[in-house]
């Protein structure tokens, strides 16, 4: 879980000076606020730079809205202790600290930004604009109100902001990557290799003997840390969902028909409608479309119509569509009673008279009604389900209420409660097996944030039922002993003991290769089938596994090797190399280097702050800091 946190934090925080660069004036300040929010806080120093300090209150309201972004982002309380782990605090300070270098240079060089210019920037800004796009000082109050900050503290905080654009502008602006570097990264992208191979089996490794006691032991001590037992919790669940409490009884034929019209062919339980793969020619004007259908009716094909527009097959392809996809019901009914290959006369679309080609023809595979009646009826029950769902809700947490268990809750109200004797966080019992749970993501989610004895509120599922947990015991991680991971031993030094094996032999086929030997006959000798695989890129999706792709790009040109795969090994002769002329026109090549660009000014930026940083100096007081952040 935290991993997953660590990469999201990558992602929101960036480097310190990114926040400088790319955020917007003002929408920055809709999004994080300013310091005057948070009153009463203990004004304290958390650290300065220079001469600029950054106070408690400051770093506490910035350090307190990152949190609330994670909570809103996990839909769980985050705590202080996680925040630390992927170094959120951290994050935040080194922003700030960059924002008051940056603060403080502006003020040795003595740079302003006038109020004109301020009042430029906030009467422009669309989101205190009206409908008719004059500056509307009503919605300018309304949104300082619920930003909860005050008119001088606004206009103060976009002084600093705009003073650290205008730096930033100054010095990143007509900066770009060198042309030698776009050249460079876009031969890399733009190499391609292809190659012959084949997979050496794991059979090919021949017997592996049973391995001793002490090899075993020997072989988990070496790895002993990456033997644990995740942590596992024991609870009771309560589902209450529509679908449990669905009569389908109740629901009439002539109800559960209407129902079945309005979703046969929308929901692919009941089937797919009919699909057809159309082409289009669109004319500008009724006199050049009724032109084209006198020719078509003279003999002429669709594929001359197209020919003499100048388009290309590609220009006309409108791909595959229902029925009810189409816009205009009288251009559907007419295509949808065309046969495959048939071409209508002049159409009105929305766009303007067409003529249209049927291309294709997918049969519908919509099951009939009365095959499917009673799902239907139970779906048409199910989404009347909400009055007794939350009746039901009521009775469930008066029983908690009246110190009722789950269990005992669930059975008083004629459901089933569901007892979980270990899960992981993954979802996972003991032995690896999947544990089947309601609404499985947030569940786990919410369960292995709550703790035993703790009355949580239910979750909320999409389709509009509850989830309830009591978490009865928690197991908590641990290393295993050598009894307890032996199995999982045997079978990694097992496998461990193949690919040597398997290396082996094939560091002996690419040497006979490397000598002149043929792909095909090695593969034949191997009882191994010879395949090739023709301009593989590094990055793109192949039928090769990337371990395998990785390794082809490690060996030279004209190059062997080999590289283990999950099935095996496979063994390779690259037999073509080709790195195309940079096209600095193509689009790729032009986004790559709007990428290079970025990160030249990045690296620019950095260097620049942390050079203020070093000349300014930097003081941090860890006190302030701990208090700040509210442990």
């Amino acid at each position: 879980m935290l991993e997953a946190i660590r990469n999201a934090a990558q992602g929101i925080v960036g480097k310190a000076i990114m926040t400088v660069v790319m955020g917007l004036i003002i929408v920055s300040f809709v999004i994080w606020g300013v310091g005057d929010m948070l009153r009463g806080f203990t004004a304290s120093t958390v650290a300065s730079v220079g001469g600029a300090k950054i106070s408690a209150q400051e770093y506490h309201v910035a350090y307190d809205r990152m949190i609330q972004q994670y909570q809103r982002r996990l839909r769980r309380p985050f705590t202080n202790e996680e925040a630390r782990q992927i170094g959120l605090d951290r994050s935040v300070l080194q922003r700030l600290l960059s924002e008051a270098a940056v603060d403080e240079e502006a003020r040795k060089l003595g740079l302003n930004i006038s109020d004109d210019a301020l009042r430029e920037i906030i009467t422009s800004n669309p989101d205190f604009r009206d409908k008719s796009g004059a500056f509307d000082p009503a919605r300018f109050a309304d949104a300082l109100r619920n930003m909860d900050l005050t008119e001088r503290g606004f206009v103060s905080e976009l002084r600093q902001q705009a003073l650290r654009q205008f730096i930033v502008a100054a010095l990143t602006t007509g900066i770009a990557a060198p042309k030698a570097e776009v050249t460079a990264e876009a031969d890399y992208e733009g190499q391609t290799r292809s190659v012959d191979y084949f997979l050496l089996p794991a059979a090919a490794a021949g017997e592996i003997a049973a391995p001793s006691d002490e090899a075993l032991k020997t072989f988990f001590n070496d790895r002993k840390s990456s033997y644990r037992a995740p942590e596992f919790r024991a609870m009771d669940v309560l589902a209450l969902e529509p679908e449990m409490i669905a009569n389908p009884a109740e629901v009439s034929d002539a109800d559960a028909e209407a129902a079945y019209a309005k979703i046969a062919g929308k929901d692919p339980r009941f089937g797919a409608p009919e699909k057809r793969d159309l082409q289009q020619i669109l004319y500008p004007n009724e006199a050049d479309a009724s032109a084209a259908e006198a020719k078509l009716k003279a003999g002429a094909s669709f594929d001359d119509l197209v020919k003499e527009r100048g388009l290309k097959p590609e220009d006309t392809d409108l791909g595959e569509t229902t029925k009810d996809a189409m816009l205009d019901k009288t251009e559907a009914d007419a295509v949808f009673a065309l046969p495959q290959g048939g071409v209508s006369e002049v159409l009105k679309s929305q766009f303007g008279p067409v003529i249209v080609r049927v291309k294709g023809i997918t049969p519908s595979t919509m099951k009939p009604f009365a095959e499917v009646a009673d799902e239907v009826k139970r779906q048409v029950s199910a989404s009347r389900a909400g009055d007794k769902i939350q009746a039901l809700h009521d009775k469930i947490e008066d029983l908690r209420v009246s110190g009722k268990s789950l269990i005992e809750a669930a059975k008083a109200v004629g459901l089933t409660g569901q007892s979980i004797d270990a899960v992981d966080a993954q979802g996972l019992d003991p032995k690896g097996a999947p544990v089947n749970l309601a609404d499985k993501a947030e569940l786990l989610r919410a369960a292995f944030a709550s703790d035993v004895g703790l009355d949580e509120a239910p979750i909320n599922t999409k389709d509009g039922g509850f989830v309830w947990f009591d978490i009865t015991k928690v197991d908590p991680a641990h290393d295993l002993t050598f009894e307890e991971a032996k199995p999982e031993v045997e079978k990694q030094w097992r496998a461990e003991e193949v690919d040597k094996a398997l290396a082996g032999k094939a560091d002996d086929l690419v040497k006979q290769i490397k000598a002149g030997g043929s792909v095909a006959d090695l593969a034949k000798s191997a009882g191994a089938e010879a395949k090739s695989a023709q301009d593989v890129h590094r990055a793109e999706q192949t039928s090769l596994p990337e371990a395998v792709v990785a390794a082809i790009f490690r060996e030279p040109a004209d190059g062997a090797g080999s590289s283990a795969t999950p099935d095996g090994r496979v063994v390779f002769k690259i037999t073509a190399d080709k790195t195309p002329p940079v096209d600095f026109a193509d689009a790729r090549v032009k986004a790559m280097a709007s990428q290079l660009d970025s990160a030249t000014r990045e690296s620019l930026l950095d260097q620049y702050v942390e050079a203020l940083r070093r000349t300014l100096g930097v003081v941090v007081h860890p006190e302030v800091l701990q208090s700040a952040e509210g442990s």
